[in-house]
């Protein structure tokens, strides 16, 4: 009898692998990290032969620290950094160009190609989604003119195309020896190419961004078998049986799974999802419309999503490209070191600026300063910058959804930080819940999984194994909160307009 589900968490900084029990507890984990590649300003990437390397080895690194072996395991799920793009020789499995992760900024000149004809907004309606070099889908065209040779194999029909749960998917299942090439709905809706009311891929937008239709994977349900592992894996014969992004798949693992329930999650970057049910609600306040969940032929979930490009990625580059801290743990401590931020406030755009504003042209701005001004300061104003604009999207899903959300469920690796979490009740003025088990990621890849063998029985299953952990209630006055959003939007005006002529996108 097969005790455990494996999950596989192919994230931005870490491929993972975490094995679960019926309960929902981490039964032992695996995890590498990958290098993150910096061709130019702008420009983000990863190898994805050092991925599926690494993917493999976490599997073996789990099995092994639990004494398991594939007979102990009922269902794989796989769960994916969403619209980072790797494009490959269906014949070699070779890659023919890094990863273009999905903070990369390099394809403005092809969204503003495209939105030439009918603005950002031009394809939002069937698709959810603002023309943004956030999707995979400009990669893509990115990959087909500056490749070379990549135009002529792709119109031969030898190049594929997948979100990095594809790529692993495939390899997983064989790769060139009869690889899986599938996607779930929950990251085709992150291409730009995926119409969301029929599931499918659409042949207009298709050509309008010239990527022939044979590259795209098939469009499964979350949670349904994709195929078995390949005899040469760890865990040959097992099933594959979930898929989702991974906010989608956070927000599965929170068991937020009924229309006004959602959740934050606090990792590179933020994303809130709000779950508005078997209804396509399209934003009028700067959100994303995108799938939420789909369980086997059961109707799709829909949902809003608040994306935010850099929370966790802050920390990471002050301590990795200022020295700052010598390790990510070490912000806290530093902000405690002060009261508050001392009047600094810090806008992170080193992507542009994601919800609610969606501008590419902003850059990233430490505003507010004097020679009052400390190191102290700076660390607590980098983290209430993720606080801040948690606030922003909330609001935004507020105004969307027309019910005001009670509290806000959170996870991922940042909500280990208490002084953060504290902050953000207080600048929300609702209460901040943390669950027991703070991997709601990869736990949500189990749960699809484990749904589509029988391992767990239903949504209520699920519902069952959620546990509070801790909760944080709002301490600071309405006063002080209006004050320090009217000082954090106007700090976020500064940082509008650095990208123009003379500050190329590159």
């Amino acid at each position: 009898m097969a005790d455990y589900v494996l999950a596989i968490d192919q994230g931005t900084t870490s491929s993972r692998a975490i094995i679960f029990d019926k309960g929902g507890s981490i039964i032992s984990t695996g995890q590498l990290e990958h290098e993150q590649i910096f061709p130019k300003p702008g420009w983000v990437e990863h190898d994805p032969l050092e991925i599926w390397h690494n993917v493999s080895e976490v599997i073996g690194q789990a099995l092994g620290k639990a004494h398991l072996t594939r007979h102990d395991i009922a269902a794989i799920g796989i769960t994916n950094q969403r619209e980072t793009a790797v494009v490959w020789d269906k014949n070699t499995g070779q890659p023919i160009y890094n990863a273009i992760v999905w903070q990369d900024t390099r394809t403005q000149p092809i969204v503003d190609r495209l939105a030439a004809d009918g603005g950002v907004e031009r394809f939002k309606q069937k698709v959810g989604l603002p023309l943004a070099t956030y999707f995979s889908g400009t990669k893509i065209v990115w990959i087909l003119e500056n490749v070379e040779g990549a135009r002529e194999k792709a119109e031969a029909g030898d190049l594929i195309f997948g979100n990095t749960d594809t790529w692993v998917l495939w390899n997983l299942t064989g790769g060139v020896d009869g690889g899986v090439h599938a996607t779930d709905v929950t990251n085709a809706s992150r291409t730009m190419f995926m119409d969301l009311e029929t599931l499918s891929w659409d042949d207009d937008i298709l050509a309008a961004f010239d990527v022939p239709k044979s590259m795209l994977p098939e469009i499964k349900p979350s949670s349904g078998v994709f195929g078995v592992a390949h005899s040469s894996s760890l865990v040959r014969e097992v099933p594959i049986a979930g898929d989702l992004g991974d906010q989608q798949a956070a927000t599965f693992g929170q068991a937020a799974y009924d229309p006004g329930e959602s959740k934050n999650t606090y990792g590179t970057g933020n994303f809130l999802i709000f779950n508005t049910g078997e209804e396509i609600v399209h934003s009028k306040n700067g959100l994303l419309t995108t799938l939420g969940y789909q369980i086997g032929d059961e109707k799709p979930h829909y949902a809003l999503e608040g994306s935010i490009a850099v929370t966790g990625s802050l920390v990471q580059w002050l301590r990795d490209n200022l020295g700052l801290i010598a390790s990510a743990p070490e912000i806290e401590e530093l902000a405690k070191t002060v009261d508050d931020n001392g009047g600094a406030y810090f806008v992170p755009a080193f992507s542009g600026l994601f919800a609610p504003y969606w501008r590419s042209d902003a850059r990233g701005a430490l505003v507010g300063l004097t020679r009052y001004v400390n190191k102290g300061h700076i660390a607590r104003a980098a983290l209430e910058a993720t606080a801040f604009q948690t606030r922003e999207v909330l609001d935004a899903v507020n105004a969307d959804s027309g019910v005001d959300l009670t509290e806000l469920k959170v996870d991922g690796g940042m909500i280990a930080n208490n002084t953060l979490m504290q902050f953000q009740a207080d600048i929300l003025g609702v209460p901040v819940v943390r669950p027991v088990v703070a991997e709601t990621t990869a736990l949500g890849a189990a749960y699809a999984a484990g749904l589509a063998v029988g391992f767990w029985s239903d949504l209520d299953d699920l519902r069952k194994n959620w546990q509070e952990d801790s909760r944080w209630e709002p301490q600071m006055d309405d006063a002080e909160r209006e004050r320090q959003l009217r000082n954090w939007k106007k700090a976020v005006t500064k940082t509008f307009d650095w990208v123009d002529d003379d500050v190329s996108h590159e």
